[in-house]
C-alpha cells in the first residue's frame, strides 16, 4: 500500500527538479525528504530519478509513474472532500420517515422544499411509516429522522423530539345532512350519529382515543365504518355514510359534497413531532431540524 505522503513528496520533487526547492514547498528539511523518496523507490523496486548534484531528473520509469501518482493523489483529494460533504450533508443519503398527517399538513413538503434548495446533491429516501416503526428504526440507525404522531418519552436516552405542529380536528358532514345547516354544533347534535373513524393497524390506539374524547365532550358516537386513512373516511362522508373528524388541513383535499364545522370544545388534535437520535451530531441533521422549525 502506498504512503500518500511519500507520493506527494515524489510529485513535488519531480515537478521542481530540485530537492532543496521541494523541501521548502513541503516545509520539511532536505534529508528526510530525500530519505522518503528513496524509500518509495525501494518499495517499488525501481529508480525514478537520475540524480546529479543539486538537481534530479525523472527517468523514463519516473515519468510513467508521475502521471499515475498525480491521478491517485487527485482521487484521494476527492475522497477527502466527499467525506467532508457527507459530514455536512452536501452529499450522501438520508432516510426520513413520516406519517400521513405530516403530508396533509404540508410539513413534509415545506421541510424538504427548503432543504432541497440548500442541499441539491443530497439523496433522500422517504418512507411512509407508523410512529412506532419510525422510532424503532431510529434506534436501529436505519432511519435518520422521523415525523411522528406519538413522540418518545422526554427522558428517552436515545431519541429526542420536538413538536412541529398541532392541528385541530374539524367535523366533516355530508352536504345533504341536516347538521350541515347548524351553525353552532354542540355535543348533543352528535350523540348516536353514524361515524367513520380511522383505524391504524396493527396497534390501533386511534379508536380508543377518539371514543375517550367523545365521552369527555358529552356524546357517544355510533362507529359504523372504519378506514385505514382520513382521505378514505372523507370519501365515505361525501357518499353520505356518516360523520368524521379530520385534521383541518384536509379541507383543501376533500372530495365534493362535504361541509366542515369547527369543534372548539372537542379536545382531540393531530400533533406532528420531529424525532432524531440524541447523539447524532451531523450538520445535516441540525439543518433539517432548523428547516422544520423555520418553515413558512
Amino acid at each position: 500500500m502506498f504512503d500518500l505522503r511519500q507520493l506527494r513528496y515524489f510529485v513535488t520533487v519531480a515537478e521542481t527538479g530540485n530537492v532543496g526547492r521541494a523541501a521548502e514547498i513541503l516545509h520539511i528539511s532536505q534529508s528526510p525528504l530525500s530519505r522518503q523518496v528513496m524509500q518509495l523507490e525501494a518499495q517499488l523496486g525501481v529508480a525514478l530519478f537520475e540524480r546529479a548534484r543539486q538537481r534530479v531528473h525523472l527517468n523514463a520509469e519516473g515519468r510513467a509513474f508521475l502521471g499515475e501518482a498525480r491521478a491517485l493523489l487527485a482521487s484521494a483529494k476527492r475522497l477527502e472532500e466527499l467525506g467532508r460533504d457527507l459530514a455536512t450533508g452536501a452529499a450522501g443519503h438520508l432516510a426520513i420517515g413520516y406519517v400521513e398527517g405530516a403530508v396533509h399538513a404540508g410539513v413534509l413538503s415545506q421541510m424538504l422544499g427548503q432543504f432541497r434548495r440548500d442541499r441539491p446533491e443530497l439523496h433522500l429516501r422517504l418512507l411512509s411509516q407508523r410512529s412506532a416503526a419510525q422510532l424503532e428504526e431510529l434506534r436501529q440507525r436505519t432511519l435518520d429522522l422521523g415525523l411522528v404522531y406519538s413522540p418518545p418519552a422526554n427522558d428517552d436516552p436515545d431519541i429526542a423530539s420536538t413538536l412541529v405542529q398541532r392541528e385541530p380536528l374539524v367535523l366533516a358532514i355530508p352536504q345533504g345532512d341536516a347538521l350541515a345547516n347548524v351553525a353552532d354544533l354542540c355535543p348533543a347534535h352528535l350523540d348516536g350519529r353514524a361515524w367513520i373513524t380511522v383505524v391504524r393497524q396493527p396497534d390501533d390506539t386511534n379508536r380508543a382515543q377518539f371514543l375517550a374524547a367523545c365521552a369527555k365532550a358529552g356524546f357517544m358516537p355510533d362507529i359504523a365504518y372504519e378506514t385505514a386513512d382520513p382521505l378514505t373516511s372523507l370519501g365515505l362522508v361525501s357518499a353520505g355514510l356518516g360523520l368524521a373528524t379530520v385534521q383541518a388541513s384536509l379541507r383543501a383535499a376533500a372530495p365534493p359534497r362535504i361541509v366542515f364545522r369547527d369543534l372548539p370544545w372537542f379536545e382531540r388534535a393531530v400533533s406532528i413531532h420531529l424525532a432524531w437520535r440524541r447523539h447524532d451530531r451531523r450538520a445535516v441533521i441540525a439543518d433539517l431540524r432548523k428547516a422544520v422549525a423555520n418553515r413558512e
